[in-house]
C-alpha cells in the first residue's frame, strides 16, 4: 500500500471516527495532530485531506446530495459519506492527484471496507463529479 493510500485510509478514519462518536472533526484532528509519533498520529497528507474536506464540507456535501440521485448525504452508509468526501475534495480541490487515481483510491476503498453495493456506488457519483467539474469550478 503506497503512502498516499495510507494517507487517505487514516484520513478516512478521522472523519469516521469524529462522526460516529459525534465528535467536531477539527477538535479530534488537533488530537491526532498534537500526538506526533503515536500510534494515532496522522502523516501530512492525511491532515491535508481532512482540512482540505472541511474547508469545503457544505460545498462538497451539496454536491453530493444534488447528484446522488435517491440519496441523501444522511442516507449514506458512515463510510461511503467519508470516501466520497475526501474524493470529491481530491477531485475538485486537489491538483496534485489526477481524477482517475482520486476516483480509483474510493472505490478500493470502498470494496475494502464498506458494503458490496459501495463500490459502483463510489464510483458512479465521483464519476459524476469528474464530468461535472469544469461547470463546478466555474
Amino acid at each position: 500500500m503506497g503512502a498516499r493510500t495510507k494517507a487517505r485510509k487514516r484520513a478516512l478514519d478521522v472523519l469516521f471516527e469524529a462522526e460516529q462518536r459525534d465528535l467536531p472533526v477539527a477538535e479530534l484532528l488537533s488530537r491526532r495532530v498534537v500526538e506526533p509519533g503515536a500510534e494515532t498520529s496522522l502523516p501530512q497528507y492525511s491532515v491535508d485531506i481532512v482540512e482540505g474536506v472541511l474547508a469545503h464540507a457544505e460545498r462538497i456535501d451539496e454536491l453530493l446530495a444534488t447528484h446522488a440521485h435517491g440519496w441523501t448525504v444522511a442516507r449514506m452508509p458512515a463510510v461511503d459519506r467519508a470516501l466520497l468526501r475526501i474524493g470529491t475534495w481530491e477531485v475538485l480541490w486537489n491538483d496534485d492527484v489526477p481524477d482517475a487515481v482520486a476516483v480509483d483510491e474510493a472505490v478500493s476503498l470502498a470494496r475494502e471496507l464498506s458494503t458490496d453495493d459501495s463500490p459502483a456506488f463510489v464510483n458512479g457519483l465521483l464519476g459524476r463529479i469528474v464530468a461535472l467539474k469544469p461547470t463546478l469550478l466555474a
